[in-house]
């Protein structure tokens, strides 16, 4: 829970003792718990999670105001009781989370753009170009005082995979609440820095790994993360249009129809090769006036998890530009599997046991665990295969961190969530540090 919020709680706990128990100052400690609803909802921003918080403490000093207490006390008090676990549970099952602090010498600084391809067509929308939605994370000047830029700044991006999950737009609104360690458009730190794309998975954001990327900034990485329209849940551009992720994606295999993956991998591949043409244009001349001549495009790796490690892969058999390779819990395509890899290529993943104890089918379990076999083994000690015991599929993002109830649904494992974050990152920055460094 955040500052306010725990004070708020701790006010509205104090608040029901004294009127339950019939002490005198009631009204004082009901209305001070009602000011301390209002100064945290100004100071750190409302949120839905706190909906009975703010409800408790305006039916508090209602209850005291009318005497509800004098006219049956022991239902006061257990109502009390009730109201304080739903104002307190709520906020606790569903936190404001923070990102871990990162390790690295580096502050960080964040840039946004919009690129469009006019040379190539959209191939998921049927568009006369292809356009791209980039956060640029930075090494930069330390700035303590700044404001720190949202992990989300529209939650409306989650809007259709809420839609496909039945859920309401709100739910995940809170994340715009939630705060990096990055300052929008600080200056840079001197230097030239390796380049990493990071691409986040089928229906992710790319945002999704904030915490391994802001570790990789602090490192002295300059991270190119990419929204990519059509595969990420929701991609809203600077005019206002939003792109939808396109639920083909999800289309299994049939007799005599590969599915629509296999087709969508090489156009999401070209939006890298595309990435890495802007990065270089950006290194010469930066429009903003912020990153000219700090990019090292001659040292460029790319990260990618679920989706966004499958393209990885490909990216990188085709473009020799590319010469990291990391893939995080994603098979192989078969392309890649016949073609092989040129570049140092690390695949972090888990052991076909864990992935049966997730749920994962038998066919999917073989894929993975054959598919980035074959690759690691073929590229001998520039190929290396790490798997973590433990760790499912969400384990290897930020998504751990949202809320608790995750791992009692099982959608997260038994790793602890501070743990899995090490684990990655350190596997992560280790093989980035061996090949671009």
């Amino acid at each position: 829970m955040r500052p306010l919020e725990l004070v708020l709680a701790v006010a509205e706990v104090t608040a029901w003792v004294v009127a339950a128990a019939g002490l005198r100052h009631a009204t004082l400690a009901a209305g001070a718990a009602l000011a301390v609803a209002a100064l945290q909802a100004a100071v750190e921003g409302a949120r839905w999670q706190l909906v009975p918080a703010y409800g408790c403490a305006a039916a508090l000093i209602a209850a005291v105001a009318l005497g509800a207490r004098d006219a049956g006390p022991r239902a006061f008090a257990a109502v009390g009781v009730v109201a304080l676990c739903g104002a307190v549970a709520l906020p606790l099952a569903v936190p404001v989370f923070r990102l871990p602090t990162p390790s690295g010498p580096h502050a960080i600084g964040s840039s946004t753009r919009w690129w469009s391809d006019a040379a190539r067509a959209d191939g998921f929308t049927g568009a006369a170009r292809r356009e791209l939605m980039v956060q640029l994370w930075y090494p930069a000047a330390d700035r303590p005082e700044a404001p720190r830029v949202p992990y989300v700044p529209d939650a409306s991006v989650f809007g259709p995979l809420l839609d496909l999950l039945g859920a309401p737009h709100f739910l995940l609104d809170h994340l715009a609440l939630v705060r990096t360690h990055a300052v929008d458009g600080a200056p840079p730190a001197p230097g030239r820095f390796p380049v990493v794309v990071f691409l986040s998975g089928r229906g992710g954001f790319r945002q999704s790994n904030t915490a391994l990327v802001e570790e990789l900034v602090s490192h002295g990485y300059l991270v190119a993360a990419l929204d990519l329209p059509s595969a990420s849940c929701g991609v809203v551009f600077p005019d206002g249009r939003r792109v939808a992720m396109d639920p083909r994606l999800y289309d299994p295999a049939r007799p005599g129809h590969p599915a629509f993956l296999d087709e969508a991998v090489p156009l999401l591949a070209a939006d890298v090769a595309f990435a890495l043409d802007r990065l270089d244009a950006l290194d010469r001349d930066d429009p903003e006036h912020l990153l000219t001549g700090q990019l090292d495009g001659s040292r460029a790796g790319i990260v990618g998890v679920s989706l966004g490690g499958i393209v990885a892969a490909q990216a990188c058999a085709d473009d020799a530009r590319l010469r990291a390779c990391i893939v995080l819990d994603a098979f192989a395509p078969a392309d890649v599997v016949q073609r092989g890899l040129h570049q140092p290529a690390l695949w972090l993943s888990r052991d076909a046991d864990t992935m049966r104890a997730e749920g994962w089918h038998e066919a999917d379990v073989a894929e993975t665990q054959a598919s980035m076999r074959a690759v690691t083994a073929g590229l001998g000690d520039a190929g290396e295969l790490l798997l973590l015991p433990g760790a499912y599929h969400l384990d290897f993002t930020d998504a751990p961190r949202y809320s608790p109830l995750l791992r009692w649904f099982g959608l997260t494992g038994p790793i602890p969530p501070p743990q899995a974050h090490a684990l990655v990152s350190t596997s992560v920055r280790g093989w980035l540090d061996r090949w671009l460094r």
